[in-house]
């Protein structure tokens, strides 16, 4: 598919930025998926207490929740391109105290390590947002769309590297960290290509926009940003424990690595023409979609651990986080305005990777210390995907009727 032939001549500033920001989820998104198949392996190997094997990944995502904000204040007052700078930094200072940790076997330093990379993860995150600075308002779902799918790429490269990398030197997994070192630190001159204006500094006495609680209690906000923290806290949840419960159920790593491609592939292949569907369905229905095959992909996962069932369930995974996810950023970013960006933006992450911290602390120890099994483990994780779906649907529903009763009493 073309980008070229689907944007309006006045979007050719977006249509540059977009290709920088596609390469940029490609070529650094690709530590990512490398991160999360073998984070909990190390950690597992690296603990004291299998409980705390996912801990790693929980870390990352705090060290996402912590500079969400931060980052959201220094783009707004830097531009982008100084925020991703920052996080390519970041997931360089992570790869290399990572490394450290393994070659001391410190699980604090790796722990360390993780939390530099949550840096990146954070930075990663606003590459959705920045594809709409540029952009029409007709374009801008497609936008996030195609920039989301640069993960497609990054879902090949990333477990590829791992399979290359994992064994390849005496110390386990140092190689793959090694590798992410070097994905940072070639990725980072990608953001020179970037043209996107820095915001203007308000002119005294000009409107400032709406609050943080203001923005937060508008019900538009508050649901997209309810359904995009559920989408991504549950597709954490279960995605950090996947590796751990295929190589405990006697499956090989190399078959936990092309799952995980499986499950990324099925997050980012669908964006080439997610943007459509919202635009021909709309943003509700799109979002609503995502949280069933949520729900489907816990059925999958409830009903055999066969490899089928472990590449069914995780694409089924992906493919609803990516109706929910870039539904609900979609829906976000229209419903503020350009002088609320900044806090609206890091607001809205920060209350998302808290989400993600909470979903990836607690699926170390509903894998690893929920009944006496593998599969008891497995099926904990995947249970406790129910009240946080229903919690989305139910404030889906509830923005329906209320757009419904406001429309009927005019």
């Amino acid at each position: 598919m073309s980008i070229v032939q689907t944007l309006p001549a006045n979007d050719a500033a977006a249509r540059r930025n977009v290709w920088v920001l596609v390469a940029a989820q490609a070529i650094l998104g690709a530590q990512m998926p490398m991160v999360f198949t073998i984070a909990g392996l190390a950690g597992q190997s690296l603990a004291s207490n299998p409980c705390w094997a996912t801990l790693p990944i929980s870390f990352m995502v705090i060290g996402s929740m912590l500079t969400a904000t931060p980052l959201s204040a220094l783009m707004q007052k830097h531009g982008r391109r100084a925020g991703f700078a920052v996080g390519a930094v970041g997931g360089m200072v992570g790869g290399a105290v990572g490394a450290y940790g393994l070659i001391t076997h410190s699980f604090t330093a790796f722990l360390i390590g993780a939390l530099f990379t949550g840096v990146y993860m954070s930075a990663q995150g606003f590459y959705r947002f920045a594809a709409t600075d540029t952009a029409s308002d007709e374009f801008r779902p497609k936008a996030i769309s195609y920039v989301m799918a640069g993960g497609l790429l990054s879902a090949v490269l990333g477990p590829q590297l791992v399979k290359l990398t994992v064994d390849g030197m005496v110390v386990p997994f140092l190689g793959t960290y090694l590798a992410v070192i070097i994905l940072n630190l070639v990725g980072i001159f990608l953001f020179l290509f970037l043209n996107i204006p820095k915001p203007k500094p308000a002119l005294d006495g000009a409107p400032q926009g709406r609050s943080r609680m203001e923005l937060i209690r508008s019900p538009t906000i508050a649901v997209a940003v309810i359904v995009g923290t559920v989408s991504y806290a549950l597709m954490n949840l279960v995605m950090t424990s996947s590796p751990l419960a295929v190589v405990g159920c006697g499956f090989a790593k190399s078959n936990a690595a092309d799952i995980v491609t499986a499950h990324v592939l099925a997050m980012y292949a669908p964006s080439f023409f997610t943007g459509h569907i919202i635009v021909r369905f709309g943003v509700e229905r799109v979002m609503a979609t995502g949280l069933v095959i949520l729900a489907g992909a816990g059925v999958v996962a409830f009903s055999g651990v066969t490899l089928p069932h472990f590449f069914g369930a995780l694409m089924l995974l992906g493919l609803g986080w990516n109706f929910g996810f870039i539904g609900a950023t979609t829906m976000l970013t229209a419903a503020h305005g350009e002088a609320e960006r900044g806090r609206m933006q890091g607001m809205n992450d920060l209350i998302l990777f808290g989400g993600v911290t909470l979903a990836s602390i607690s699926s170390g120890g509903l894998m690893n210390c929920s009944g006496g099994t593998v599969q008891e483990g497995w099926h904990a994780v995947n249970l406790a995907m129910l009240p946080f779906l229903a919690l989305a649907g139910g404030a889906l529903i509830w923005l329906a009727l209320r757009r419904a009763a406001l429309k009927a009493a005019e």
